[in-house]
């Protein structure tokens, strides 16, 4: 089906980075989402601060759906992203930018225009919900009542009645997804081969997490192989049948996905707490037809069936049972299923439909009240 046209409306989005994945997790979760809403006829501006050295550690050139704005982490150049806010008709802040988190909220609110719709796009709701829990003065709090809506990348029901609780006016998950032309299978890579391979930065609410579902397992499974990458791992004691990769940019990750014999899916503990949210290494495992093995969250079955489309552990012992009786046969097939199953339910095109969906909406709403 040809997308609908969007009239050229212009786009300003606040994110963290666009360019690069280096620290920066939500990365092939905004190259998706905007790649697919351009398609709808979307003019995007993407502005992200030039921190962290994700700029030294870029996976991809500023791509022909988006225009990159790269800015100095200086006030003064805040403050000049901030006011083109006045000319777009969609402004959006993204969470976990890094710095000057709250100076952008409070900036697209007093930016933009009265008419332009204004949106905070949460990438970790979960922990969001519990900073605003805990912090009456949170930013996101306050900003609330000026924003139009609120789109998350996860958390299902729990996240939507959360929001709407705090004051959101409407609250929408819009998951991870496959974008087919960057994640699919590729021919294996010797650098990748092992039994069990895991793709996550090291953060405090996973790192435990980590340590049960695939450290543990590689302790009782002394002779199979495992492979860890992710930035921070240099120092953690592992045992000694696990590889240390350090950084995959994205363009590895197809054959770091196509080759192990199964790969592992790990969520955060707040996302593992509240459920619904799947991590974008479900999807790109799944879009190479990787057997995935994932810990037990809640709702997973939205998207893969157990035990034939993706196999579930609740704990490293479950881990490690079910790649004692993984076969190669029976890990190639529980890819393929879950291949299948991606393409036709979960792709990026289908995300942009909703996302263009839910922007029409708004505007349509607009006009009549107006």
């Amino acid at each position: 089906m040809k997308p609908s046209t969007s009239s050229g409306r212009l786009i300003a989005f606040y994110g963290s980075s666009l360019v690069s994945s280096y620290w920066n997790g939500a990365a092939t979760y905004y190259r998706g989402i905007l790649k697919a809403l351009a398609a709808h006829g979307y003019d995007i501006t993407f502005y992200e601060p030039d921190a962290f050295d994700r700029q030294q550690h870029r996976d991809i050139d500023p791509p022909p759906y988006a225009r990159s704005v790269v800015y100095p982490a200086t006030t003064d150049t805040l403050n000049e992203v901030l006011r083109e806010a006045a000319r777009a008709d969609i402004v959006v802040k993204a969470n976990g930018v890094g710095v000057f988190d709250r100076e952008l909220l409070e900036g697209i609110v007093e930016h933009s225009r009265p008419d332009a719709l204004r949106l905070f796009w949460d990438v970790d709701a979960a922990a969001t919900l519990d900073e605003m829990r805990a912090d009456a003065s949170h930013p996101v709090l306050k900003a609330l009542p000026d924003l139009d809506m609120v789109l998350t990348y996860g958390g299902g029901p729990p996240v939507v009645n959360a929001y709407e609780g705090f004051g959101a006016a409407t609250c929408v998950p819009v998951y991870n997804a496959l974008d087919p032309e960057t994640h699919h299978p590729v021919a294996p890579d010797p650098r990748f081969t092992c039994d069990l391979a895991f793709l996550g930065n090291r953060l405090p609410d996973r790192e435990a997490r980590v340590e049960e579902f695939f450290l543990k397992p590689a302790a009782a499974l002394p002779e199979q192989s495992f492979l860890l990458g992710g930035n921070g791992w240099h120092d953690k004691a592992m045992p000694g049948n696990v590889r240390n990769l350090g950084h995959v940019g994205t363009n590895e990750h197809n054959a770091f996905n196509c080759t192990p014999r199964a790969v592992l899916n790990v969520a955060r503990d707040s996302m593992a707490h509240i459920g619904f949210s799947p991590a974008t290494r479900v999807f790109e495992a799944a879009g190479a037809a990787a057997c995935l093995i994932t810990d037990a969250w809640e709702g997973i079955e939205q998207f893969l069936v157990p035990d034939e489309e993706v196999l579930v552990a609740r704990d490293g012992q479950d881990v490690a049972e079910h790649l004692s009786a993984l076969t190669t046969d029976k890990a190639q097939a529980i890819g393929q299923a879950a291949l299948a199953r991606i393409l036709a339910e979960h792709t990026y095109a289908l995300r942009g439909e909703q996302v263009h969906a839910l922007f029409q909406d708004h505007f349509a709403k607009a006009r009549e009240a107006a």
